[in-house]
């Protein structure tokens, strides 16, 4: 049995702590191990942030506890209330797109995944890297190699769109929590940094019997953090081409043959429908070019006695051919609401945004969206109606826009579509923060939705996160600021309730660029900085935290925002306590203080300050636990306990009181003194009762199975 004092032992307990900050528990579970380091040390350790780093503070620590017997006990008292173990990762449900119903030929790319899938396990990883042009379909070989071997993977088949398609996984780390989630892995259990993102996901899939699909790969270095050993794990890439540099079994994706072309016509219509067509058989082959998605969507051709000319919009390409000619079809309606959605990727719409964008009723939107799947001209996305453009048929679509409706049209579409996102999301950001002063009300009445509570409100909101950040994105490249500014001031749910930093760190990076150059400086380049520093604290890129933290706290002081001047500095505190830097976060905790200490009757968020100074005090308690003084924490614990738990009347605030109460609970357990902990933590449980704070419980649960039964 490792020896729990050891380099390695504590080193492991670091590195399990680290990964498990993204839950209040969590973050808990780091500032203490934080203060009980500097405890055996002897001195402040910064906070380590690299594997060799906490090396070194194992270094130490082990030193220390190898004369002191004292504090190797500890230590020992210490990992053995501390919960760095996650839960089981479940079997799950396939979430690959469905196979198509007449998948022809492909017998021997078949017979080459399978070979991979199943060779002799020698430490390699299994994966295939299945490569061809768009529209031969690499993705429905993948997708119909999962359905017909799906017996070989009972844990599950799970799918990332790498490319930014229905999942908006452009960047590794939103991918891997795509997949985690698809394995039962709750958001609160994942690492909150990319870096950890990779290794925490092979450590969670070693034993698993597992299918992973990664479509729409762009490049070897995206794919490499999903790759692992794991004997029973087979990960297939889909790419438009071969990567050199990565080690995986090639599996190209050519054009059907003639015959094959053929066959599978006949198996979309009927022999006697191509046998009737012989006349238009030979060109439409020649059209099609072996694509299978060309030749299911020209099927309908066969009817004709001659096949049409085609515009300029195909550029002799079969998937770009075919949506050139089904596009010729359309009622006018139709093709203009074609072209207009797909001035800009975006990940998955739905009819309220169609009719945003075209000025259609929503209804009729709908009924257009469903034409131009039936057509072929667009793919239903994951989750209810709700629509995408394959990238091919979007160009097409796109360049469509341009010669059809104009720079003017196509600027005046986007310029309605940015303004419909913008107010959906601040009408649900409202909805589902509506106490907090970092949510501004929604500029105008907005999309005129209507949320039951908060929860559903969220869900609107997390719905949506793919096309906010697309829209982002457009605000930026219209030169249109002040939406791309209004889209990331709405994004602070998602960010506080919701935990989606690495997705949304791009998006608040942009906002925060654009905030800053705006002349005059408002409100909004603050409070925009802010949460690019909450997020980049949260995902542990802590010097970019720092740079972010003091320039929100700059802008808010130059704009007179003493509301926003203090919540920054409070940020940067709370920084410092993600470093094990406690008297600095005590000294950004007094700052705050000071300036709500400032605050008159006329500014901005003075109904604010009581809540504000409470969770100061409650911050400076944190802190001066992790200095370890631990009576003067207790007196600062409990006068923000007497905020939001008053003696007499109702609880102001009954989730914040069980946290105070933990951190009590923790100050006494420091001292082993069981008996003035366990009614503060049985106090703490009950009170968290029926709010979901499942880690929080977890955490409590463990503190109190240390205390002996009264």
């Amino acid at each position: 049995m490792l020896d729990p004092t050891s380099v390695a032992a504590i080193s492991a307990v670091l590195g399990a702590v680290a990964t498990g900050t993204a839950n209040e528990a969590g973050k808990w579970v780091w500032e203490s191990t934080g203060g009980v380091v500097r405890r055996i040390v002897g001195r402040e350790v910064p906070a380590p942030a690299a594997r060799d780093e906490r090396d070194e503070v194992a270094r130490m620590m082990h030193d220390r506890m190898r004369t002191d017997p004292q504090l190797a006990a500890q230590w020992r008292s210490f990992t053995s209330r501390v919960g760095t173990g996650t839960g089981p990762v479940r079997p799950v449900r396939s979430n690959l797109p469905a196979s198509v119903r007449f998948f022809t030929d492909r017998k021997e790319a078949l017979r080459g995944l399978h070979r991979e899938a199943t060779r002799r396990a020698d430490g390699r990883p299994r994966v295939a890297l299945v490569h061809g042009p768009e529209g031969m379909g690499s993705s429905a070989l993948a997708a119909h190699y999962g359905a017909r071997f799906a017996r070989q993977f009972p844990d599950g088949r799970i799918y990332a769109d790498l490319g930014g398609g229905p999942s908006g996984a452009r960047d590794p780390g939103t991918a891997l929590r795509v997949l985690l989630r698809r394995l039962g892995v709750p958001d609160e259990e994942m690492p909150p940094a990319t870096e950890q993102l990779g290794e925490f996901f092979q450590r969670r899939v070693a034993e698993l019997r597992l299918l992973v699909v990664l479509d729409h790969a762009q490049s070897a270095s995206q794919v490499r953090p999903f790759l692992t050993s794991a004997p029973d794990v087979f990960t297939i890439v889909v790419a438009r081409g071969p990567f050199p540099n990565l080690d995986a079994v090639r599996v190209r994706v050519d054009p059907l043959t003639d015959k094959d072309a053929v066959r599978l016509l006949t198996e979309i219509t009927d022999k006697s429908t191509v046998a009737a067509a012989r006349a238009v058989l030979p060109s439409l082959l020649a059209r099609c070019g072996g694509s299978p998605y060309a030749l299911r969507a020209e099927a309908h051709q066969l009817s004709g006695a001659t096949l049409p000319p085609r515009g300029a919009g195909s550029d002799g390409a079969p998937v770009r051919g075919a949506a050139e000619d089904n596009y010729r079809l359309l009622t006018p309606e139709a093709a203009r609401l074609y072209r207009l959605m797909a001035l800009r990727p975006w990940p998955a719409f739905d009819a309220a945004a169609a009719a945003r964008t075209t000025g259609l009723e929503e209804e009729r939107a709908a009924e257009l969206l469903a034409e131009l799947t039936d057509r072929m001209l667009l793919e239903q996305a994951t989750g209810h109606g709700r629509y995408h453009h394959r990238p091919a048929v979007r160009a097409h679509a796109e360049g469509a826009a341009i010669r059809e409706d104009g720079i003017a049209g196509c600027s005046a579409a986007l310029a309605r579509t940015l303004s419909g996102y913008a107010g959906l999301a601040e009408s649900a950001a409202h909805r589902a923060l509506p106490q907090s002063w970092r949510v501004p009300a929604p500029a105008g009445p907005g999309p005129g939705r209507q949320y039951e509570n908060e929860g559903a409100a969220l869900g609107a909101l997390l719905a949506e996160i793919g096309n906010l950040t697309e829209a982002v994105r457009c605000a930026e490249e219209s030169g249109d600021p002040d939406t791309a500014v209004r889209l990331c001031r709405a994004l602070w749910p998602l960010q506080l309730k919701a935990g989606h930093h690495e997705v949304l760190l791009p998006s608040l990076r942009t906002g925060a660029r654009l905030a800053g150059t705006r002349l005059p400086a408002g409100p909004d380049a603050g409070a925009v900085h802010a949460q690019l520093a909450h997020s980049l604290t949260e995902t542990g890129r802590w010097e970019e935290a720092e740079t972010a933290a003091r320039e929100a706290a700059s802008a808010e002081r130059a704009a007179g925002h003493k509301r926003g001047h203090a919540s920054a500095v409070e940020f940067l505190g709370l920084l410092r306590m993600r470093q094990w830097r406690y008297q600095e976060a005590y000294d950004c905790f007094e700052e705050a203080g000071g300036v709500l200490a400032t605050m008159g009757a006329g500014d901005e968020g003075t109904a604010d300050v009581p809540r504000a100074e409470a969770l100061l005090e409650r911050h400076r308690g944190r802190a001066l636990r992790g200095l370890g003084r631990r009576e003067e924490a207790r007196e600062r614990l409990a006068a923000a306990l007497s905020y939001f738990q008053p003696d007499v009347g109702p609880a102001v605030d009954p989730y914040n009181a069980a946290r105070t109460r933990t951190d009590l609970a923790e100050t006494w357990l420091d001292e082993d003194n069981t008996e003035a902990a366990l009614p503060l933590i049985e106090a703490a449980i009950t009170a968290l009762d029926g709010h979901r704070a499942e880690y929080h419980l977890a955490h409590l649960h463990r503190m109190r199975e240390r205390c002996p039964a009264r």
